[in-house]
């Protein structure tokens, strides 16, 4: 690993695809930043394979590859994204699980310092975007985390000719009813900002 590395997590849950679409975003957008590794990964799922419909075994399938998140990835990294689908205006209970078992961190203050951002996906417009991104904060001021948002220096926040995603919580997109409207090229580039910006505040904090 060489020293002046900046490392940046990117650890997401994603049942119809839509999530993981913006994780790769926000991936791609820590990765302009220089001297930057990206790790994505994803929770466990909960849901048992018998309850599985189509779409989900097709996600699942083409999610394969990228390994399960654990405690250590979240001690290797400057910067962490966490992406979730909306649940009711939360995050899901994949993601929460993924956060409940970071009892040791928390004690130990491992998470302290290291810079956060928040994404997340909804069936509508209006389905609990802000809401999941705050309440998906609360944690992560528990155990010390910097919360970073997206500033309006991004000019697609203010796109008022489409329905879009993205707000100054952080990155999101609308995936419609049946979970099949894919992020648009504006959700992704928010999506790519907000990676930009938890590198760039990391690599200020971290002092790498």
């Amino acid at each position: 690993m060489e020293k002046n590395k900046l490392n940046i997590l990117i650890v997401f849950y994603s049942m119809t695809g839509n999530v993981a679409k913006l994780a790769k975003a926000v991936a791609e957008g820590a990765m302009s930043v220089k001297d930057t590794e990206v790790r994505i990964r994803q929770v466990e799922e909960l849901i048992p394979k018998e309850k599985w419909n189509d779409i989900m075994k097709k996600v699942k399938e083409e999610l394969k590859d990228i390994p399960i998140a654990s405690m250590g990835d979240l001690e290797w990294a400057d910067g962490i994204a966490f992406g979730t689908p909306t649940r009711y205006g939360n995050m899901t209970a994949q993601m929460k699980e993924y956060i409940d078992e970071t009892g040791g961190l928390w004690q130990k203050g491992a998470l302290e310092n290291k810079v956060a951002g928040i994404f997340t996906s909804t069936s509508t417009q209006h389905g609990g975007q802000e809401t999941t991104i705050i309440t998906s904060m609360v944690p992560l001021f528990h155990l010390g985390m910097i919360v970073v948002g997206i500033p309006y220096s991004e000019q697609r926040l203010f796109a008022f000719d489409s329905i879009s995603g993205g707000s100054p919580y952080g990155a999101s997109s609308i995936s419609g009813p049946k979970a099949d409207r894919s992020p648009t090229s504006n959700e992704l580039e928010i999506a790519k900002t907000l990676g930009r910006r938890i590198a760039e505040v990391s690599r200020k904090i971290s002092g790498k």
